[in-house]
């Protein structure tokens, strides 16, 4: 079986194991642990018998539920078959465009949808090998961004918080980068965990940014990666130009009817927000004590440079403790140097620390 390009795989870490992918503990894949919340759970038993129909082809009362919670027009909105879709469809945009500007390292699917079209990419590197020390020491790194002066008719790719790191950036850093751009698309896939006072996103300011594409995920805040839902905030003729290009029923009926419930689900919301800050705390701090250095980030991940090979590391943790951890090889800037791993529940964090510190200790 091929090593896993993304984080969640359990029946390849079931196989390194040796055991059922039920007794896998998974920090691989950055998936709430508190979820589903119980109002998915209701939604989805409450519409088992409407999958004798067709789906909604234009998902009208999940755009209004989801449009509510952002105090926008349906019309800016379309959900997807997962981030993964929608970004699909902005690739094909970006490719139109002399060059897109891709932060790096990023999300593998990025380049994937990127490549799809036919899109000419360029690396916009957060940090180099000599300076990844002082990046850890510092609480934010500046966006970087090629020379105002281009005459290229060009497009940014950036998501915020940033994956691998769980960096992000303000709203006042971004708003003003984006008039270099004829097109930016910004995904916003964490962007959840961080409780509205701390929120950056760029949506609340999306109807005076035509030139803007913001994606969001509903997986991976709302533990539902199976049903693979998110969602895309547009100028509605762009979203209009996209339901186009796809298939007629991209968002299932039990998929719609769950994001419908959970995105109206503000007590789900507070416990989640609620535990990330301390059970992130307590794996910082974990980490720190077994002479690891992590990014401390504001997502529900932490990228952790690793004192051997992480494939090693990743290995060895399936096969002695049944634990999945993320390497990082899909990002070639980072390669066998760190890998990535979930905030969970705190007993779950702590076997984490336990296993880490059996095979590496103080190393």
């Amino acid at each position: 079986m091929e090593r896993p390009t993304h984080g969640g795989n359990l029946a390849w870490a079931a196989s390194i194991a040796g055991c059922p992918a039920a007794e896998i503990l998974d920090f691989s894949a950055s998936i709430n642990p508190l979820g589903p919340p119980p109002s998915a759970i209701s939604a989805l038993e409450t519409h088992i018998p409407h999958l004798s129909a067709y789906p909604d082809p234009e998902s009208r009362s999940l755009r209004q539920a989801i449009a509510r919670t952002h105090d926008l027009s349906p019309d800016w909105i379309l959900p997807g078959n997962g981030a993964a879709e929608l970004l699909t469809w902005a690739g094909r945009d970006l490719a139109s465009l002399d060059v897109t500007y891709l932060l790096t390292p990023a999300f593998s699917d990025y380049e994937r949808s990127l490549r799809s079209f036919g899109a000419k990419m360029h690396s916009l590197p957060l940090w180099s090998e000599d300076t990844w020390q002082a990046a850890f020491d510092r609480p934010s790194l500046p966006l970087p961004l090629p020379a105002s002066a281009s005459t290229h008719r060009t497009g940014l790719l950036l998501n915020n918080p940033h994956n691998p790191t769980g960096l992000f950036w303000q709203r006042a850093e971004i708003l003003p980068a984006l008039q270099q751009f004829e097109l930016v698309v910004v995904d916003e896939a964490f962007m959840d965990f961080l409780p509205p006072e701390k929120s950056q996103s760029l949506i609340p300011d999306i109807e005076q940014l035509e030139n803007t594409i913001v994606v969001r995920s509903l997986t991976k805040f709302y533990s539902i990666p199976g049903l693979r839902l998110g969602y895309a905030i547009a100028h509605p003729d762009r979203l209009r130009r996209w339901q186009q290009w796809r298939d007629p029923w991209s968002v299932n009926t039990l998929a719609a009817a769950v994001g419908e419930a959970v995105v109206a689900d503000t007590e789900f919301q507070r416990q989640t927000w609620h535990w990330l800050a301390e059970a992130r705390a307590q794996l910082v701090e974990g980490l720190t004590q077994l002479g690891l250095r992590c990014w401390q980030g504001s997502a529900n991940f932490l990228l952790v440079r690793s004192p051997i090979p992480s494939s090693q590391l990743q290995r060895l943790l399936l096969q002695h403790y049944r634990i999945s951890i993320r390497d990082c090889l899909s990002f070639p800037e980072l390669g066998d140097r760190y890998f990535r791993i979930a905030v969970r529940t705190q007993p779950e964090n702590q076997r984490l620390l336990h296993a880490l510190d059996r095979l590496i200790g103080n190393g």
